[in-house]
């Protein structure tokens, strides 16, 4: 088992209950109105899942050392009593972004974008955990899926968060995108 490999299935089970889907751009994602989230490949694939996006954690990428050490320093565990709200954001970018150099997309994604300290200055209302997709395989329908958890009186910063990443130079070589909500079930 990879320890590091997490699997989101979609379907009609599971400890999240599906509260709004939009898809930002590209194609969307069946609705479910439950997601599972398992830590390692699915056992098997249940009947009822509309689908399952797999991606694996990994080391942070275009980030110095300093970034690194702020952001663990405030990042909060996944899993606290008081963020009963998540997102899943499955994110695909373009071919032109894949053919930049590791150089040139860590100047758009920090010295441009300014992501990290963007996502900084959230922490620690909105936690995060970025999953790679790419590491599995190029036919992955994503590149990245972004799991995040925050208290309900916490929505209206995850929203400026999303507004304004989404207004960076990085975000246009994003082309694929979808944008899931979910409300922890108490009863799971």
């Amino acid at each position: 088992m990879n320890p590091r490999l997490f699997s989101f299935i979609a379907g009609d089970t599971g400890p999240w209950t599906t509260s709004k889907s939009t898809v930002v751009t590209g194609e969307g994602l069946p609705i479910a109105p439950k997601l599972e989230i398992l830590n390692g490949a699915a056992p098997s694939i249940p009947g009822s899942a509309r689908w399952i996006l797999q991606g694996v954690t990994s080391n942070e990428r275009y980030v110095t050392r300093t970034e690194k050490d702020e952001l663990v320093a405030i990042q909060p565990a996944l899993g606290r009593p008081e963020a009963e709200c998540a997102a899943l954001i499955p994110i695909r970018k373009n071919a032109k972004w894949w053919g930049l150099t590791p150089e040139e997309r860590r100047k758009i994604f920090e010295e441009q974008s300014h992501h990290t300290a963007t996502g900084l200055r959230y922490l620690p209302a909105v936690a995060r955990r970025l999953h790679h997709c790419r590491d599995l395989g190029e036919a992955q329908p994503f590149d990245f899926l972004t799991w995040f958890e925050f208290a309900r009186t916490d929505l209206p910063a995850f929203e400026r968060l999303l507004k304004e990443l989404r207004a960076t130079e990085e975000w246009q070589f994003v082309d694929r995108e979808v944008e899931i909500h979910f409300t922890r079930n108490t009863s799971a």
